[in-house]
């Protein structure tokens, strides 16, 4: 399921109206900027979407013909609010079939659980049946493990389904890049440098940051303004974070060399807060 071109990009989503109701606090994305971040890879977008099915249907329908690889969490389960799997199907318009080797991995939990005294290894009793259904995934697709509990995930079209649980979703993601996605890390080198400048509004840096991608194509600037209250954990003024980013380390030198230049061509005090 790797994809044949040299990079791809990686993006996010997080379903769930337990999450935009503010019930429960999203903790997927700074995880999954740190587990890519630590294999030298990079999230390209991200998206909070609700258990609506027919909005989940438009988006996967979307998702899937960009190209990007898709780690998307929550939804999986078997109650009437959870709608990925079915949403999933339809957006690649195939059917939802119970995976043979999902049906096993919840057969086996559900007799492990019996064997606890908690249910029973009955297949055909309502509430294994209603288990079952969590193996139910779109034809073609493949299972994701659980180490948690065995109820897998599926993966289809470079999209990775994983439950809502981060306790669940975290190692499966760990599986999924660690995987599919060797050949993607640390492949492209992302250099950034910055600096701080101070009492500065971003209207008059901007000129700058426009001049500076004009000269150096493959070099993006960015800047990060604070009002000072300290709370960022940077410098109690009010300042702008400055900088520029890049892959080519003999552009981005010359570049920040540039960005520097104007920056003391304004008058402006900085602070070489960060590395050079």
């Amino acid at each position: 399921m790797n994809l044949p071109r040299a990079s791809v990009r990686f993006g996010l989503i997080i379903v769930g109206d337990e999450i935009l109701s503010g019930k429960r606090e999203d903790k997927h994305m700074s995880k999954v900027i740190e587990l890519l971040g630590a294999r030298g890879l990079q999230l390209a977008w991200s998206h909070y979407i609700g258990d609506d099915r027919d909005e989940l249907i438009e988006l996967y329908r979307r998702t899937f013909v960009s190209g990007d690889v898709v780690i998307s969490c929550g939804g999986i389960g078997a109650t009437p609010d959870d709608h990925t799997r079915q949403a999933a199907a339809a957006a690649a318009q195939v059917s939802l079939q119970l995976h043979p080797e999902a049906s096993a991995l919840i057969t086996e939990r559900c007799a492990a659980l019996a064997l606890k005294g908690q249910g029973s290894a009955d297949m055909s009793t309502p509430d294994n049946q209603r288990r079952l259904q969590m193996g139910e995934f779109p034809s073609d697709a493949s299972v994701i493990p659980n180490p948690f509990n065995r109820i897998p995930g599926f993966s289809l079209r470079d999209h990775w389904f994983v439950p809502g649980f981060p306790v669940m979703a975290w190692p499966m993601i760990e599986w999924v890049l660690d995987t599919h996605y060797t050949h993607q890390f640390h492949t492209h080198s992302r250099i950034e440098r910055s600096l701080i400048v101070f009492e500065v509004a971003e209207s008059l840096l901007t000129p700058l940051m426009e001049d500076i991608e004009r000269k150096f194509p493959g070099v993006r600037s960015f800047s990060l303004p604070s009002v000072g209250d300290g709370a960022d954990g940077k410098p109690a003024r009010r300042h702008v974070e400055l900088g520029v980013r890049g892959a080519e380390a003999v552009a981005i030198e010359r570049a920040f060399g540039e960005l520097k230049a104007g920056v003391l061509g304004l008058g402006a005090e900085f602070s070489a807060q960060f590395p050079e």
